[in-house]
């Protein structure tokens, strides 16, 4: 299902506009000023409403992390669900951001978060097929890709996430030893995707068929769709692919 257009979209995103980047490129050459750090890079791609990324920035905090969503409004969403659990304030009652001292910055308004820690995560808007490829070589340790879309007519192969020529691209982007994380609740694309991972620069180091009984749950960070599908009976899906390059 959409998500409907949110009201004052572009507004609300520009509140937060220190958590967010439009140059993925420029914001890693730049990553130990942005993040604070030079620890390393890791990759969401289809952050949705930021479950994943949040809690897992949260979980393992000495990373930095891109998470790229291609729906503006649903990355919105993300940072300000990402700028609350950090506790940099939340959305004011009439519209607008209000800061931890009560300072409320109407829409319209940049906050200026002043000493308050950003933390080790920001967003950024588009195609990961358009993005990814302006980075260079080896320039992150772990990339993620949790329920994105199955495309499954076979005309629209190639613009499944784990594709071939995707797979090829995280290789490139990923350090010798970096690793590729899978999670789908759809059966026919995972099965798509052992395969192409076999075909690719990666060793397929776990895969399973029901991560939620799996011993690797425990390391797990559920998403509200990953909860959702659950409870309707999904099992879920996971690979980790090491880069073999």
């Amino acid at each position: 299902m959409r998500m409907k257009k949110k009201k004052h979209g572009p507004e609300r995103r520009a509140l937060l506009s220190a958590l967010t980047t439009e140059n993925i490129l420029a914001l890693y050459e730049n990553k130990e000023k942005i993040y604070g750090n030079n620890n390393p890079l890791r990759i969401e791609i289809g952050c949705g409403k930021g479950d994943f990324v949040c809690g897992k920035s949260k979980k393992e905090p000495n990373y930095n992390y891109l998470a790229i969503e291609k729906i503006a409004d649903v990355s919105t969403l993300a940072t300000e669900n990402y700028a609350r659990d950090r506790g940099l304030g939340d959305l004011a009652a009439n519209g607008g951001w209000q800061t931890p001292d009560g300072k409320i910055y109407p829409l319209g308004e940049v906050v200026d978060f002043g000493d308050l820690d950003l933390g080790n995560v920001r967003f950024t808007v588009g195609d990961a097929k358009e993005l990814l490829p302006t980075l260079p070589d080896n320039c992150c340790d772990a990339i993620y890709v949790n329920f994105c879309d199955p495309w499954p007519k076979k005309g629209h192969t190639k613009r499944r996430l784990t594709y071939i020529e995707f797979l090829k691209m995280y290789s490139r982007l990923l350090t010798p030893d970096g690793k590729f994380y899978f999670k789908t609740d759809n059966r026919p694309l995972f099965d798509f995707s052992l395969e192409e991972v076999e075909k690719a620069p990666f060793t397929l180091e776990y895969h399973t068929f029901d991560l939620h009984s799996s011993e690797m749950d425990a390391e797990n960070i559920r998403t509200e769709y990953e909860r959702n599908f659950s409870a309707k009976g999904f099992s879920i899906n996971m690979l980790i692919g090491k880069n073999n390059k």
